[in-house]
């Protein structure tokens, strides 16, 4: 195990949009497949597609009765998934906002996730829950009961296989999506994993937590590879650039990290947030870095 503490000096990155609008902090943002629309979901219930070339708003989408935690498009762009602490997951018809079904929790909804050929959609819940959808008609698969806390993370491997879940209880859990089996339990984080997700080569998965820390881990017997320590707030969220050789982290300190995922050098720091920055997306090209913030924006890096 590799350990990296880098004192590099603060670049300030002045972002190429901020997109306001929210009335309340925004908790999650994803970019959809061909890059051209960013979704976010915020605190004030509602979920908000954006055109990425100029950050003018397409529409807004109303229907949760409480905040929206988590957003995530489906493979093909066709479909727009939210969770909220209302206990629901929304689907919507990217195209146009149509509601397409709603599928019930007995907790609060904090991250949804499709498969890679988006047939099952994984959520993690408030209930310590995580439970695979089939997308097609909303017909729940299977539950993965093991987490002794509220599972705050979910996110599937590049090959579809695997399912990862973080949560309250500091620990990350690999399972077979094919019948709900526990794989392995990733050890090591002293506080909750708020935020977990799979290299693109599927060899790595990274996680974030409120230890202040992010670990990678290789997937191929769960070592840890190494930790990168250098926020000094919680770390929300991270993300893998789409040639998996950069990772983002976004943390309660206000600001984005960007790392290289060979040897953990700490590349950059992001500032411009007034507030913690909660959730982090890389573009499909990897050109553009979205970031969502308490401050009730998004910026476009």
């Amino acid at each position: 195990m590799e350990k990296i503490v880098i004192e590099n000096e603060m670049v300030t990155d002045a972002p190429q949009s901020t997109l306001v609008g929210h009335i309340g902090p925004v908790y999650s943002v994803t970019f959809s497949p061909d890059g051209q629309v960013l979704a976010s979901g915020s605190w004030d219930q509602t979920v908000r597609l954006w055109w990425v070339a100029d950050g003018t708003p397409l529409r807004t989408l109303e229907g949760h009765m409480n905040w929206v935690q988590s957003v995530a498009f489906s493979p093909d762009g066709q479909t727009l998934a939210s969770g909220s602490l209302d206990g629901a997951v929304l689907l919507w018809r990217a195209a146009d906002g149509t509601p397409l079904r709603t599928l019930e929790h007995t907790g609060s909804v904090t991250s949804v996730a499709f498969s890679p050929d988006g047939q099952i959609l994984a959520t993690g819940s408030g209930d310590a829950i995580v439970r695979l959808w089939q997308v097609s008609d909303g017909a729940l698969l299977r539950t993965l009961e093991v987490h002794i806390g509220p599972v705050h993370s979910v996110a599937f491997s590049p090959d579809g296989q695997t399912l990862a879940s973080g949560s309250v209880d500091h620990t990350v859990r690999l399972w077979r999506v094919a019948d709900g089996t526990l794989l392995r339990i990733l050890e090591g984080h002293t506080g909750s994993v708020e935020s977990v997700a799979f290299s693109p080569d599927g060899q790595t998965l990274a996680s974030g937590s409120y230890d202040k820390t992010v670990r990678l881990w290789r997937v191929a017997g769960s070592a840890l590879l190494r930790t990168l320590e250098g926020h000094t707030n919680w770390v929300s969220s991270v993300a893998f650039s789409p040639d998996g050789q950069t990772l983002a982290s976004g943390s309660y300190d206000k600001t984005v990290r960007l790392w290289r995922v060979a040897g953990g050098a700490l590349l950059r720091t992001l500032e411009g947030h007034t507030n913690w920055v909660s959730s982090v997306a890389f573009s499909p090209d990897g050109q553009t870095l979205a970031s969502g913030s308490i401050d009730n924006t998004v910026r476009l890096w």
